[in-house]
């Protein structure tokens, strides 16, 4: 009878953190192993040796409003309507050439118009809302309205807004601030214990926060059209806020190569 021949024997090798590598004369042929040799780590636990750093960041931006609306209303009460038009379009047509002497483009420019009759008297009335990007022009074009016009012109306090998309837009500016954060903090760690901060492995924004500017309780109250621009300014302004969570790979320390 013939003797099966045995099956050829196979070499497990594992590759260890520099701390076990004392023990990797403890392997012996067959697979087996001596007792005290580490066995191989299962991949999760073999994920979870890699060498990490874990860091959050956090940021918060404003943005004033970039539009302002200023409404001019001109009326007039006759008991002929010609004469109700006539005054009303003559300082209406003051109104629109000064506008355009200021800079002022046409399509920030509109006008309506209202013509009735109650009880004997023709009124006519019209508005002109204008949408300013640049405050301090908005402010002198209102100053020279009031000084040039009568008391039957009335000038509207400006009503300040944010363009579609604005509060978007801030929502991701204090994203990338708040990840630029987290990632100098990664950095300063890593060259405060002498290595190299790598890739990032996971970016998790954890928290996000908007609201809008407010005034004290005082200013609160009072918040009408003796408000200061300044004061209509800060409560109109948008706040964002963020909160990341990023985890980094660590790498050892870059050497350097000595030139002969």
């Amino acid at each position: 009878m013939s003797l099966q021949q045995a099956p050829p024997s196979r070499v497990f090798v594992e590759l260890v953190p520099w701390a076990e590598r004392g023990r990797e004369d403890n392997l012996v042929s067959g697979g087996e192993t001596q007792p005290g040799l580490r066995r191989a780590l299962p991949s999760a636990q073999a994920q979870t040796a890699a060498r990490e750093v874990h860091v959050s960041g956090a940021a918060e931006v404003s943005a004033g409003p970039d539009r302002a609306q200023v409404a001019v209303r001109v009326s007039s009460a006759k008991e002929a309507a010609a004469e109700a038009k006539k005054s009303v379009g003559r300082r209406l047509d003051y109104i629109t050439q000064s506008l355009q002497q200021q800079g002022v483009q046409a399509e920030n420019v509109t006008v309506t118009k209202d013509f009735r009759r109650v009880e004997n008297a023709y009124h006519m009335e019209a508005e002109v809302c204008i949408t300013f990007t640049e405050f301090g022009k908005m402010q002198n074009i209102c100053n020279f309205l009031v000084e040039k016009l009568d008391s039957s012109v009335v000038i509207s306090p400006p009503q300040f807004y944010h363009t579609p998309g604005s509060l978007e837009n801030l929502r991701r500016q204090a994203c990338l601030v708040a990840v630029e954060n987290a990632w100098r903090k990664a950095q300063e760690v890593c060259h405060l214990v002498g290595q190299t901060l790598g890739k990032p492995l996971l970016i998790k924004e954890e928290e996000t926060k908007e609201w809008e500017g407010q005034t004290d309780d005082h200013q609160s109250s009072s918040l009408s059209s003796a408000s200061s621009v300044q004061q209509k300014i800060k409560s109109a302004t948008l706040y964002a806020a963020s909160k990341v969570f990023i985890t980094f790979e660590v790498k050892g320390k870059e050497k350097t190569k000595k030139h002969l």
